[in-house]
């Protein structure tokens, strides 16, 4: 025999239940079968909504009522063949007339006991047994039968305890005698000794088809509900979420407990101990295997599930008065237990010093004050100090019976956890290592979730989500670069990269599972209106794992904001030489800020595009390396201008020829004045490890007076045409000594200068040609024969590839 358990989603409508009446045909035509049924879908919560708003006078209390009969009604019209459907219409309203005279009665007194709230709540699944075990009849060999008769329990109206002698009897014997194929019978329902209505509580009918499963030793029970079994974590929350095929009953045990909603915990006790295996089935997906849940699963993943609570309150008692005073821990739970409330979460120093528990929030008024009363005297001469509460947390849990068996899993989470910026309040993990418990801020549950299943579950490949600021010539291209080798990076280097948000200074646009980028050009001009403060406002209400910001611009504003991404766990990737050439106070403190939120600040493309050089630079001071000196070519669009620029040229054309291939930033005027290549050298300067300011970098600069003062592109050009004649004669000052004119960044003994200058033929810089930069390292190691670094230096592809190459450094941290 064969027990199947049917959940409110599953017997929502008609449609649903036609479902549910196919599935127990098939399965009834190989052996008897019992058939459990919850209440309709959000038919109880109606029905205990609308006792509370009669109690509270609320004449709409009528109003829910109405709804749900209704509901009732058409599902009789609809699937109750017509002979029969006045009969089973005249068995409901009867229900329904009762149901009614209690909710008045609710609303003349003003009040619902719980045994009234009893009898009310449980009319959900009298009426929903009744009428779907009418419509079986039509074609099926089916029978009816109210579980009140069978389930005996406790006086406690809501949560009863069984009295499994009686109950074990009753129902053995009703089926003995039963010829039927098919038993339909309402779950969540009983009766006391006395017969008074009585509940099973929060999923009692899950409860209910266990407790028949033991009576009968049945071969099996089945719950079905709206999905494919129990999942490694919530797909809702955690979309790469997937069913477990095999489960032992410890671990459903323990993942029900925390938040699992397939099942209901307590409904594993009664079949436990006699061995029988659940199946957790999908009434929308019949054929799909969903999740065995037996005595024993073998696996090789050491973790089996991910699950979580929500609104969890911390409760601390602390104090010197603690320490070695025996039966304090015995006080405490006492005096939750008098208070009905249910411990979650139990954590205490060894010191003695505190003790922690977890409570769900709506006890933690009631709790708080109860500990107080309980520790009065001690609190009053300040051996122990008022408990202290904290709201608004959720705790997430490993659960898995193999993960006793293998060492460094706490390590792993609560690393994983560390890197994505997710605090942990407390911890508890059982000798049994069946499960590791964190309480964590519940804001941050959806990141951890997702944080820890890419950890255990999802085969190593690591999820980046980016912010991008910037769609010009570099974030274009930069764009273009990731969906090229989306493919490439999973496969290759287990790393899944998605845009999740994409801004100009005019639009923005956000999609949570990646914007597609085959066509971001149209989702951004269809966007919402853009600002700073709202992009980085929804970076941080998202709260992804792995997030980082890359600023693809040169706006002093933007670069203005890293430090809220980097306060917030988003690590920021920029090509924006502004932050890092500001003020060395806001430098360091943007380092400082990196380190001690754990996210990566990088910004090699600040000098030489796509050269590694900061990186270089880096490495060469981490191992111990000191630097003396550095010579550089470090604009890559001065040297396309002096490489191009000659007697039979023009400097405007040239300059407007290296803007349009994009080797200038948006306003040449930056490159040509030397502010550019005087950044540069200050942030090399700065990660060598001295302290300057952009004011200490000496400018010699080569512009007019004039071009300098210029405010917008449009009269610098003009400026440019204005003194030409001043750029020929620099030119040929150069030429006639068989020189080529560089513009040059020095540094050396703690000080740095930027500026135009005559490379003979034998220098290293002399052959430097298009938009190529070179930097030359003098340090202990290379004192003589620097470490040179060449290559391309500029333009919007080699950037974006230096940007691209930051982020899968932080991919690969």
């Amino acid at each position: 025999m064969k027990i199947l358990k049917f959940g409110g989603s599953s017997v929502a409508n008609s449609q649903n239940i036609a479902k549910v009446v196919q599935i127990v045909s098939n399965t009834a035509a190989k052996e008897k079968v019992a058939v459990v049924v919850s209440a309709f879908g959000k038919t109880t919560n109606k029905l205990i909504a609308s006792a509370n708003k009669a109690a509270s006078n609320e004449v709409n209390y009528i109003d829910l009522f109405k709804e749900v009969k209704q509901h009732h009604l058409l599902v009789i019209t609809e699937l109750v063949n017509k002979s029969e459907q006045d009969k089973v219409s005249q068995k409901v309203n009867t229900l329904f007339n009762q149901l009614q005279t209690l909710l008045e009665g609710c609303f003349l007194l003003k009040e619902v006991t719980p045994k009234t709230m009893a009898t009310i709540s449980g009319f959900g699944e009298l009426l929903s047994s009744y009428i779907i075990s009418e419509v079986a009849k039509n074609n099926l060999d089916a029978t009816y039968k109210d579980s009140r008769e069978l389930i005996r329990t406790s006086n406690v109206f809501d949560k009863a305890q069984v009295n499994f002698v009686v109950t074990n009897k009753n129902t053995q014997e009703y089926f003995n005698q039963n010829p039927h194929q098919i038993t339909i019978l309402p779950g969540f329902i009983a009766k006391t000794e006395s017969g008074l209505s009585t509940t099973l509580g929060r999923g009692g009918s899950d409860y209910t088809a266990a407790i028949y499963a033991a009576a009968l030793n049945a071969n099996e029970l089945q719950i079905w509900t709206d999905v494919s079994g129990m999942f490694t974590a919530n797909p809702s929350v955690v979309k790469q979420a997937f069913p477990i095929p095999q489960i032992s009953y410890q671990e459903a045990m323990e993942l029900s407990h925390f938040g699992a909603k397939v099942i209901y915990p307590p409904t594993i006790q009664p079949v436990l101990e006699k061995e029988i295996p659940i199946v957790i089935k999908n009434t929308f997906d019949p054929n799909n295997v969903g999740t065995l849940i037996t005595k024993e699963a073998k696996s090789n993943n050491l973790v089996k599930g991910i699950s979580h609570i929500e609104n969890i309150t911390l409760l601390t008692l602390e104090g010197s008065g603690m320490v070695g005073v025996s039966g304090v821990s015995k006080r405490l739970f006492e005096t939750l237990s008098n208070q009905n409330i249910n411990i979650v979460l139990i954590t205490q120093a060894s010191s003695e010093h505190s003790i922690c528990v977890g409570i769900y929030d709506e006890d933690a008024e009631r709790a708080s004050q109860a500990i107080n009363n309980a520790f009065e005297i001690e609190i009053e001469r300040r051996k122990v100090k008022p408990v202290i509460i904290e709201q608004g947390l959720a705790i997430l849990a490993l659960v898995g019976d193999n993960m006793k068996n293998h060492q460094g899993l706490s390590g792993q989470m609560f690393s994983a956890l560390g890197k994505n910026n997710v605090n942990i309040r407390a911890i508890a993990q059982g000798a049994s290592q069946k499960n590791i418990s964190a309480v964590i801020d519940s804001n941050d549950a959806k990141k951890g979730l997702n944080t820890l299943h890419e950890q255990f579950f999802e085969e190593k490949i690591k999820q980046l989500n980016l912010f991008v600021t910037g769609v010009g010539n570099v974030g274009e291209r930069f764009l273009a670069q990731i969906h090229q080798q989306q493919q490439y990076l999973r496969e290759h280097l287990k790393m899944n990269i998605r845009v999740v948000g994409i801004a100009n200074s005019r639009k923005m646009a956000f999609d949570t599972d990646g914007v597609d980028l085959n066509n971001w050009k149209e989702v951004l001009a269809k966007g919402e209106p853009a600002t700073l403060n709202d992009f980085f406002d929804r970076a941080k209400t998202y709260n992804l794992r792995n997030s980082v910001f890359v600023d693809n611009t040169a706006n002093k504003e933007v670069s203005e904001v890293y430090e809220n991404y980097l306060r917030t766990n988003i690590a920021v990737v920029t090509c924006n030489k502004i932050a890092c050439a500001s003020d060395l106070e806001n430098y360091k403190k943007l380092k400082e800020v990196s380190r001690k939120f754990n996210a990566p600040f990088l910004f090699e493309t600040n000098v030489g595009a796509g050269l590694p050089i900061i990186d270089t630079l880096k490495n060469l001071i981490a191992s111990g390396d000191r630097v003396h000196k550095i010579q550089a070519v470090l604009s890559g669009s001065l040297n396309f201008v002096f490489n191009n620029f000659n007697a039979t040229s023009t400097f405007h054309d040239v300059v407007g020829d290296a803007q349009k291939q994009g080797y200038t930033e948006p306003d040449p005027k930056i490159d040509l004045s030397g502010v550019d290549v005087a950044r540069k050298i200050l942030i090399l300067a700065r990660e060598s490890g001295y302290e300057l300011e952009l004011s200490d970098i000496e400018n010699n600069s080569f512009l007019p007076e004039k071009s300098l003062n210029t405010t917008n592109n449009e009269d610098f050009y003009t400026s440019l045409t204005e003194f030409e004649s001043h750029f020929q004669e620099i030119f040929k000052e150069a030429n006639d000594k068989g020189c080529r004119l560089k513009y040059v960044a020095e540094f050396s003994e703690g000080k740095a200068k930027v500026g135009l200058q005559h490379i003979p033929s034998d220098h290293p810089f002399y052959n430097l040609e298009g938009s190529d930069n070179i930097v030359l390292f003098f340090t202990d190691r290379y004192p003589i024969n620097p470490l040179l670094i060449k290559g391309a230096g500029a333009g919007a592809d080699v950037t974006a590839s230096g940007i691209f190459a930051d982020v899968i450094r932080i991919g690969n941290n």
